[in-house]
């Protein structure tokens, strides 16, 4: 059996184990747009260079419910995020949020079902706000998490609460004994007044082929503060779709950063709708590729409404045979006068077989704006490396100190200390000399 052979019967299976609810017509309309739109291929102009459709020339278990219980403490904690005793933990195995190995130390945090909270007060929320992340990706992987939403959950922080713990994410991959199709589906709800900060990791055991395709929905209501921050570490054989869509519905203030170190083929699309007046948002990537990892990074920012602000810097570093894509659009519609929003691609190739496509975008159609855009790619400071090569720095010393340098303003970006501290080591490990 077929991959899509096997994502059908799964979806006839738990629509029938299901039942009707508030979430059946969603999917079954995500479900359709799925058959009709199909994996995106290379003639899809925004997977012009990323072939995902030959990951989906395989078998794979999907979300497989009987691999769940497999994974030890052990296993989780070889992955945990340095400051886990002072954290709250959610994980996801195979895409399913196992609650028997997650903890909650925050009792201002909700976390449950998507179909759980459409039977409480949360209902209007979800049903309002699920699946507007397709309004910006429209493709079948979008849809095909969409159709599945009951297996997801829903993360809701109350008016005006402070999470005074930060929530680390772990997306876990059972591949010891199958290849694994997993989809972690996330609705977040940051209320009015409300501060989170949130952190995200990825690990594949096992030597068989993975394959996330993760979609995470974003709500901000007015004077909240979000701050989110992906790290992207896993195994050559784990591939990944990520999608963030963040909407920011009042004045507010978020922070993101992206960092991709490691796996097969990564792409990640990350949309900032500012829908409301004097909406912030600040976003920061950083891709640091060896072998023969594809990383993809598609943004988009849509100003709305007017007086926003947006900063978006991402840095690449590109080694091997590696490649990296960065698609950055900032749209300006015709209502959102007064918009500030600056858009920056830099990038380093360190190899004659890396490569590098990069394309930032700018569609205004307001008048009484300032924006910007650019991106460079280049090789190292030839002078910087002969002044630090003329002062004894051994030529490896040399090459890492110049590369951490590059780096070192997207990692300042990641405001929790131990978070930072913890990418920072990832980073020298890397280079193999301790710079931090």
């Amino acid at each position: 059996m077929n991959t899509i052979e096997t994502i059908k019967e799964r979806y006839q299976q738990l629509q029938s184990n299901n039942g009707s609810s508030a979430l059946t017509p969603i999917e079954q309309n995500a479900f359709n747009s799925f058959t009709t739109l199909g994996i995106p291929t290379v003639k899809h102009e925004e997977w012009k260079y990323t072939r995902i459709s030959s990951v989906f020339n395989k078998e794979y278990a999907f979300n497989p419910e009987n691999l769940s219980s497999s994974i030890s403490q052990t296993d989780l904690d070889s992955i945990r995020f340095p400051g886990y005793e002072e954290a709250n933990e959610l994980v996801f195995i195979n895409g399913l949020y196992s609650p028997q190995l997650s903890v909650i130390r925050s009792e201002n945090l909700t976390v449950i079902s998507l179909e759980e909270a459409t039977r409480n007060e949360h209902r209007e929320l979800v049903l309002q706000h699920l699946g507007h992340s397709s309004k910006y990706i429209k493709d079948g992987l979008n849809a095909l998490s969409t159709a599945f939403a009951a297996e997801g959950v829903f993360i809701h922080v109350n008016k005006g609460d402070i999470v005074e713990h930060p929530v680390y994410i772990y997306n876990i991959v059972d591949a010891r004994t199958a290849n694994v199709l997993s989809q972690p589906r996330m609705l977040i709800y940051v209320a009015q007044n409300a501060q989170v900060i949130f952190a995200e990791t990825y690990a594949t055991f096992g030597a068989a082929e993975s394959f996330i395709n993760q979609v995470t929905e974003i709500v901000v209501e007015k004077d909240a503060l979000l701050e989110f921050y992906r790290i992207q570490n896993d195994a050559a054989h784990a591939n990944q779709v990520n999608t963030t869509h963040i909407r920011q519905i009042g004045k507010s203030l978020v922070n993101t950063v992206t960092v991709s170190l490691d796996g097969g083929i990564v792409r990640n699309n990350l949309n900032i709708a500012m829908e409301a007046e004097y909406a912030e948002s600040h976003f920061y990537g950083l891709y640091f590729l060896k072998g023969n990892t594809h990383v993809d990074n598609h943004t988009v920012v849509d100003n709305v409404k007017p007086h926003c602000e947006s900063n978006e810097l991402y840095k690449g570093v590109v080694d091997d045979s590696s490649t990296a894509v960065f698609n950055g659009k900032i749209f300006v519609q015709k209502d959102a006068q007064k918009t500030n929003a600056y858009q920056s691609n830099k990038n380093l190739l360190l190899s004659e077989d890396a490569a590098v496509n990069t394309k930032p975008q700018l569609e205004i159609f307001a008048d009484d704006v300032k924006c910007s855009h650019g991106c460079t790619v280049g090789q190292l400071d030839e002078e910087a490396f002969f002044y630090l090569r003329s002062r004894g720095v051994s030529e490896r010393t040399a090459k890492s100190l110049l590369i951490h340098a590059f780096a070192i303003d997207i990692l300042e970006h990641i405001k929790p200390e131990k978070v930072r501290e913890y990418v920072d080591q990832l980073i020298s490990e890397r280079l193999g000399v301790e710079v931090g």
